[in-house]
């Protein structure tokens, strides 16, 4: 059994290397350039680092912080050479991934949550309805039972792809059509999982919707709709973000963090992307634990975040 478990481990990992190849590559080069010919950590270098944060799409705030905290250890230990920075930078961003990002490895649920209901918010085109697919396929093969609720009704082929990947996966999707109450079909969807006893209740809602209609009061009402059913639904908000748009999807957190309650992450396309820093920066910005990423097409792809390999993962090449 621990054998499986280690392969299926070592599977994830050599994933997740392979997902933010990219992203390494790049920073690594900059890196390279920044520290060329160079024995100690001077304010040349430092200015260099903190270029090769910004253009990584670490974001400024972050990339101050990191800055500021190096240069605190070289005023500390005087004998700091450049062959010692990509040490102290693994460690630096480690610490500064937020403590609520645990080392969690499985697709786990709160056991006193039942039906655990999760609410997903996202623009068009971050891969929101690919994420709940995966998600569910992930919760299925650890033996849990799914229903998927298609309230993102504003956008045809968002309800038509969620009912392809409950196919897929062979989970039911509660569905009204297109142009129909997203709360009608929040509450329909939650009552039937209550009903089935289901373990967990995904509800894919619009990340775009009607200029008459306000995206904050459309998600309180789905929000209070949920709620006549089981009390303290959702028991999460998750928003998710395509890793590949960089500073984009920091602009997109700000403004769902406005408009709801989130209180946790998926970043996707992390794969596709030099810009694997983004991670780093909207973690530390917003306090807001990253749940899932995604590094891959395939749906052992999507990962629950570990901030320990997923740092391993980013500075591999330096190991």
């Amino acid at each position: 059994m621990s054998f499986l478990s280690n392969l299926f481990s070592k599977e994830k990992k050599d994933s997740l290397d392979k997902g933010l190849e990219k992203s390494k590559e790049s920073f690594f080069g900059k890196l390279g350039k920044a520290i060329a010919g160079k024995t100690t950590v001077d304010d040349e270098v430092l200015d260099s680092l903190e270029e090769t944060l910004v253009s990584s799409d670490v974001g400024i705030t972050t990339t101050l912080k990191i800055i500021e905290r190096i240069q605190a250890r070289v005023a500390r230990d005087k004998y700091l050479g450049t062959a010692e920075l990509d040490k102290i930078l693994k460690e630096e961003i480690a610490g500064l991934l937020a403590e609520s990002n645990t080392g969690n490895s499985d697709f786990e649920i709160p056991k006193e949550k039942k039906p655990y209901v999760l609410m997903v918010v996202g623009v068009n085109g971050v891969g929101k309805t690919t994420t709940i697919g995966k998600l569910s396929a992930q919760f299925k093969k650890s033996g849990k039972s799914v229903v998927l609720g298609a309230a993102d009704t504003f956008r045809a082929a968002a309800v038509d792809q969620l009912k392809l990947w409950g196919e897929r996966v062979g989970v039911p999707v509660i569905a009204r059509g297109m142009n129909t109450d997203p709360s009608a079909v929040a509450y329909d969807a939650v009552d039937y999982g209550a009903k089935e006893n289901a373990d967990v209740i995904i509800i894919d809602t619009a990340g775009r919707l009607h200029t008459k209609v306000n995206l904050m009061a459309e998600l309180s009402k789905i929000k209070r709709v949920m709620q006549k059913v089981i009390p303290d639904a959702p028991h999460d908000v998750m928003l998710v973000l395509d890793g590949s748009t960089g500073q984009n999807a920091v602009i997109q957190a700000r403004e769902f963090t406005k408009a709801t309650d989130v209180s946790c992450l998926a970043i996707t396309k992390l794969d596709g992307t030099a810009k694997g820093g983004v991670v780093i920066g909207i973690s530390d910005e917003f306090k807001i634990p990253v749940r899932y990423i995604g590094v891959g097409e395939k749906v052992d792809d999507l990962q629950v975040f570990n901030k320990n390999e997923f740092v391993d993962s980013l500075f591999k090449r330096m190991g």
